[in-house]
């Protein structure tokens, strides 16, 4: 039987699929170094990570510096009302495109897909420092959006093409560790340098590090694609990109985001016109991607074959999960001790410490469980009880709950969160085949992202609902709408009320706190369900190895295909 090129679009595997046998590594031990591939030296790798890490330091740094300095913003143009749009259009714009890049990686290689991010997210950065206008800097906040997702797609790709997946759980640890020391220190940089120089120097500020990433990623980064596409002429390249699949998915997600965010922010109901036409669009979108990318797109930016097998399924779904859940949590465990516990806003912000510790010391620590044992399952199953164990315990605090339980209930979600995407990112890896890499690298970022912004939309809904409804309870009377209206929309006005209002808004802002905590706990919990169906495939021990468990794969599929067709 002659073999024929396994198209990129075949729709046959079918949904929950079996993945075929896995090789197994003949040495699991312990005891391996951690070697780059013979072609490239220990100092090339240590360059190119400095390239790539940088980058990741950097959005993770500018994230935070964004957060700190909204109020400033906001007050510079008048326009405070509009300032979380800074952020909404940021994350966006993230959502949108940060799919795109796994593809875009297979065809313009990972040091092109890299240098379009980074050019991408500095020039909105650049951009943001010299916006005249509040709109224009919400415009390109957007445009480092576009770049901002890629960049942390592309380094993904970039650092699994270098190391073999037993030893990938360790090195995402590490990148981790950037990120959460460029989320850390983020605010207290940004806030200093607003003092000392103003708002605007902290996007200018970034320029030395964008330069210095893009300048290594530019002579390091030279991870070669496999031969076929190398040769293919531009405009055979051209038609790998899914254009129809890539706007109608910026439609289908960038409609749904921003109808749940303009609902949380802007407190519209329901039934409102823009929010109901702008869902009713996503879902319109919707059904023509899954159309393109099932009918049309010969070179699908989302895969639905990929999508629907087993455990990239299984890892997309617990991802968006989680991602959900740890970010109602990042926003809303300050708002508890600023508005229940009537702490100050740094010592509100004090309590994520810990949990900014557990991100780090769980993403290193799972990594150094996968290269001893070179498994994952159990350990992103126990992963997943601790996010769960976190959310029921810190929706139990009662005003008489030790301080000892106000630091420490939050860090098993941290660090089983850390645990469970560095743990699923490799078995999303792992359970599809080599070409499919970059593109199942982009599905994960890109519902790790979704949830991120429904994490923070949908909770401030829940939030805000529960929270009315019980001012409206407890404070009736003359001039209480005024009142109420007061306290849901500033929090520094609950120390100043009278004593009897100021206990009713406490109490009314702790049970609207527990009932979102109480939903994040259901939400982990079945995260923890989504991630039962992962499938456990061998994690090889060196770059021979990782290509012997890609051929084998491989070889695997056509003898069921020989078999089908016999």
């Amino acid at each position: 039987m002659t073999r024929s090129p396994r198209s990129p679009s075949t729709e046959s595997t079918r949904l929950l699929e079996d993945s075929p046998p896995s090789y197994h590594s003949i040495d699991d031990s312990d005891d391996e170094p951690i070697t780059p591939p013979s072609k490239y030296s220990r100092s090339d790798i240590v360059w190119i990570l400095a390239g790539l890490w940088s980058a990741v330091f950097l959005g993770a740094f500018d994230g935070t510096v964004v957060a700190t300095l909204l109020t400033d913003i906001g007050s510079d143009f008048n326009k405070l009302n509009q300032s979380s749009y800074i952020g909404t259009s940021y994350l966006l714009s993230v959502c949108c495109f940060t799919p795109l890049y796994g593809r875009l990686s297979d065809i313009m290689g990972r040091k092109g897909a890299m240098l379009l991010g980074l050019s991408l997210f500095g020039s909105g950065t650049i951009f943001c420092g010299l916006a005249p206008s509040m709109e224009s800097l919400i415009a390109a906040r957007a445009v480092a959006g576009m770049g901002g997702g890629g960049v942390m797609t592309v380094a993904s790709v970039a650092v699994t093409d270098l190391i073999p997946l037993k030893q990938r759980g360790l090195y995402q640890g590490m990148a981790n560790i950037l990120y959460g020391l460029g989320a850390g220190i983020g605010g207290p940089v940004g806030g200093w340098i607003n003092d000392v120089f103003g708002w605007r120097s902290a996007f200018l500020f970034q320029t030395p590090i964008l330069v210095f990433s893009f300048v290594l990623v530019a002579l390091k980064v030279n991870i070669d694609l496999p031969q076929e596409i190398q040769n293919e002429p531009v405009r055979e390249k051209l038609r790998r990109i899914d254009f129809l699949g890539s706007l109608t998915l910026v439609g289908t997600v960038g409609c749904l985001l921003l109808g749940l965010s303009l609902k949380s922010t802007e407190e519209l109901p329901w039934s409102s016109p823009l929010i109901w036409g702008l869902l009713a669009a996503s879902l319109v979108w919707g059904v023509a991607f899954i159309y393109v990318e099932k009918c049309w797109a010969p070179y699908p930016v989302m895969p639905l074959r990929l999508v629907t097998q087993r455990t990239p399924l299984a890892v997309s779904v617990a991802n968006l999960l989680t991602s959900i859940s740890a970010f109602s949590m990042l926003y809303n465990l300050p708002l508890y001790f600023s508005t229940v516990r009537l702490e100050s806003a740094t010592n509100s912000g004090l309590h994520l410490l810990p949990h900014s510790v557990a991100l780090s010391s769980g993403s290193v620590f799972a990594g150094w469980i996968m290269r001893r044992t070179g498994k994952l399952y159990t350990l992103t199953l126990i992963s997943a009880v601790f996010t769960i164990y976190s959310s029921l315990s810190i929706a139990s605090w009662t005003p008489d709950t030790a301080d000892f339980h106000l630091w420490v209930d939050i860090i098993p979600q941290g660090f089983g969160m850390a645990s469970l995407i560095t743990t699923t990112l490799i078995a999303m890896i792992a359970g599809v085949y080599k070409e499919d890499m970059a593109v199942a690298t982009g599905i994960t970022y890109l519902f790790r992202t979704t949830g991120q912004v429904l994490g923070v939309s949908l909770s401030g809904t829940v939030l805000q609902a529960v929270l009315l409804g019980k001012l409206k309870e407890r404070i009736q009377g003359p001039g209480s709408a005024q009142i109420i209206e007061q306290i849901r929309h500033s929090t520094a006005i609950i120390p100043q009320l009278e004593p009897s209002i100021r206990r009713a808004a406490i109490d009314s802002y702790a049970d609207a706190l527990r009932v979102v905590f109480i939903c994040q706990a259901a939400i982990n919990f079945f995260g923890f369900i989504a991630c039962l169906p992962i499938q456990e495939n061998a994690l090889p021990g060196s770059h021979e190895e990782q290509e012997e468990y890609y051929r084998s794969r491989s070889n695997h599929e056509w003898s069921d295909e020989g078999s089908m067709v016999e």
